[in-house]
C-alpha cells in the first residue's frame, strides 16, 4: 500500500538513539545539556500548545519548575535535530478543576498547570492526534505508550518482586530473580472486510450512538495475522473470509497496541453476531460510507479521524488500497 505510513502515528523517522539507553555517562551529560527537551504527560495526556488555532507538542527545558512534580526519572525518547528528547510523567499533580471527563471515551477537557502559559495544557491524545505533525504525533504516542507500560508493570512477572527501571526507561530488571522485562506491544488485527460494493462494520458496547468501525481483535499466540482476521470476523459477526492481505500498520497507544490493517474478502454475507463480543454489525455500501463521512447520513457515525479504520475506509473509497 503506497500510502501505508501516512496513517496517524505512522512514523516520522525519529532517531530513537537506542545506543544511548545503556550509556549512563552520556545520559547524565544529556540531562545537563541546554538543548535537551522533554515531553510532559499528565494521566497519559501530552502537554500541547493550542494557541492561534494550531496544536503543537510542547518541548520543555529540563530545568522547568513543573518537572519537580515528576513521579519518576525521565525516559529517553530519542534525538530530534541532534538534541535529546525525554519524557516526564507528572500524573501526581492534582488540578483544581472538574476532572469528570478525564478517562472518558471522549475527553475534550484540557488541564492547565499554574507554572505554564494559559495556552498550554494537557489534552487527550485521541482528541488532538490529527492536528499534530507527524513528528509530534510519534513523540506523543511513544511517550504515552512507554509511560502506560511502566504504570502497569512495576512488578516482576516471573517472581512478583518489585522491578527497577533501566536502559533510560526501556527495560525493567528484577533485583530479586534477575529477570529482564521489556515494553509490551499487543498485536491487533483490524479488518476492512468487503463483499462487492459493501463493507462490514460493527460497533462495541458503550460506543457513542451510531458509531461504527471496522472489526478488530487481538492476535492469539501461535496465530498468523491472516488467520486472526478470519477467526475474529467469524467469532464476532459469523461471516466467513477468504483472501486476506496486509495493508498498513498503526501504533495505537491506548494503551499499547500495534494495529495491523488488513483487507479481507468475505465469502458469505449472513451476519450472526456474538453479543458478548460486539453490539451490532451490518453491511454498508460505498455510497452510504461516503454520505456518513460527509456528515449527511443520519444514524451512522464513521470511525474517528486519525484511527486506522478511518484511514482504510477512505482509501477503499478512493480505490487506493494497492
Amino acid at each position: 500500500m503506497r500510502s501505508a505510513e501516512q496513517v496517524t502515528f505512522g512514523g516520522s523517522g525519529l532517531d530513537r538513539a537506542a545506543e544511548l539507553r545503556g550509556d549512563i555517562p552520556a545520559l547524565a551529560t544529556l540531562l545537563q545539556d541546554a538543548g535537551s527537551r522533554t515531553i510532559v504527560l499528565w494521566k497519559g495526556k501530552p502537554l500541547v500548545d493550542q494557541s492561534h488555532g494550531g496544536c503543537t507538542l510542547v518541548r520543555l527545558p529540563l530545568n522547568h519548575p513543573i518537572l519537580k512534580e515528576a513521579r519518576s526519572a525521565p525516559i529517553l525518547l530519542g534525538r530530534e535535530d541532534g538534541e535529546a528528547r525525554f519524557a516526564h510523567d507528572v500524573s501526581d499533580w492534582v488540578p483544581d478543576t472538574d476532572l469528570s471527563d478525564v478517562g472518558a471515551f471522549i475527553d475534550r477537557s484540557v488541564q492547565s498547570h499554574p507554572t505554564l502559559p494559559q495556552e498550554q495544557g494537557f489534552a487527550e491524545l485521541r482528541s488532538i492526534m490529527t492536528a499534530l505533525s507527524a513528528r509530534d504525533a510519534e513523540l506523543a504516542a511513544t511517550a504515552k505508550a512507554i509511560m502506560s507500560w511502566h504504570e502497569s508493570h512495576g512488578f516482576c512477572a516471573k517472581c512478583g518482586a518489585p522491578s527497577d527501571v533501566t536502559q533510560a526507561g526501556w527495560q525493567r530488571v528484577c533485583q530479586a530473580c534477575g529477570a529482564s522485562h521489556f515494553p509490551r506491544t499487543d498485536p491487533v488485527v483490524i479488518m476492512l472486510i468487503t463483499h462487492g460494493n459493501k463493507v462490514l462494520l460493527g460497533r462495541s458496547h458503550g460506543w457513542p450512538e451510531g458509531m461504527y468501525s471496522c472489526l478488530a481483535g487481538f492476535v492469539e499466540p501461535g496465530e498468523t495475522i491472516e488467520a486472526a482476521v478470519r477467526r475474529e470476523v467469524w467469532e464476532e459477526a459469523g461471516v466467513r473470509v477468504g483472501e486476506v492481505r496486509y495493508l498498513s500498520s498503526q501504533p495505537w497507544p491506548f494503551p499499547a497496541s500495534l494495529m495491523f490493517g488488513c483487507h479481507g474478502l468475505a465469502t458469505s454475507e449472513e451476519i450472526t453476531i456474538d453479543p458478548h463480543e460486539i453490539e451490532d454489525a451490518l453491511w454498508v455500501s460505498r455510497e452510504e460510507i461516503m454520505d456518513a463521512l460527509a456528515g449527511i447520513r443520519q444514524g451512522l457515525l464513521p470511525a474517528r479521524k486519525g484511527a486506522i479504520a478511518h484511514f482504510l475506509l477512505r482509501n477503499w473509497l478512493a480505490d487506493t488500497l494497492e
